[in-house]
């Protein structure tokens, strides 16, 4: 049983590899580039679940405004569980929005952080 296994090779001819041209293949090439798709990945990623997490309030507010069954009580729980995601939502979309609007403001892009670290280098 041991030499059958020894006589297989699992791994790929060239050996694995991810997908390969990420921003991370080279860390040492562009640190500024790097930072920015660090950045970028994470604002994204908290925009999306900004995004769900709006749906599953949503959807849970309204599963409770249509079972409350004329309760009162229950339907002001539901609509204040909406009211709370959608000012969820709405806060997310304004501080990106607000973000973008300071950059242009004082000058430079505060969300396109590799130019702005860029700029800080001595030329």
């Amino acid at each position: 049983m041991k030499r059958l296994a020894a006589d297989f090779t699992f791994a790929p001819p060239d050996g694995f590899s991810g997908p390969g041209g990420g921003a991370f293949e080279n860390p040492g090439a562009d640190p500024a580039g790097n930072f920015e798709t660090l950045i970028t990945t994470i604002i994204g990623v908290m925009t999306v679940v900004a995004g769900i997490w709006f749906i599953f309030v949503l959807f849970i507010g309204a599963i409770g405004w249509i079972t409350a069954g004329g309760d009162k009580g229950a339907v002001e729980t539901a609509r204040k569980r909406i009211s709370s995601g959608i000012t969820g939502l709405t806060v997310v979309v304004i501080a990106i929005f607000l973000a973008s609007m300071v950059g242009q403001f004082l000058g430079f892009d505060i969300l396109n952080l590799a130019e702005m670290i860029n700029g800080l280098a001595p030329q």
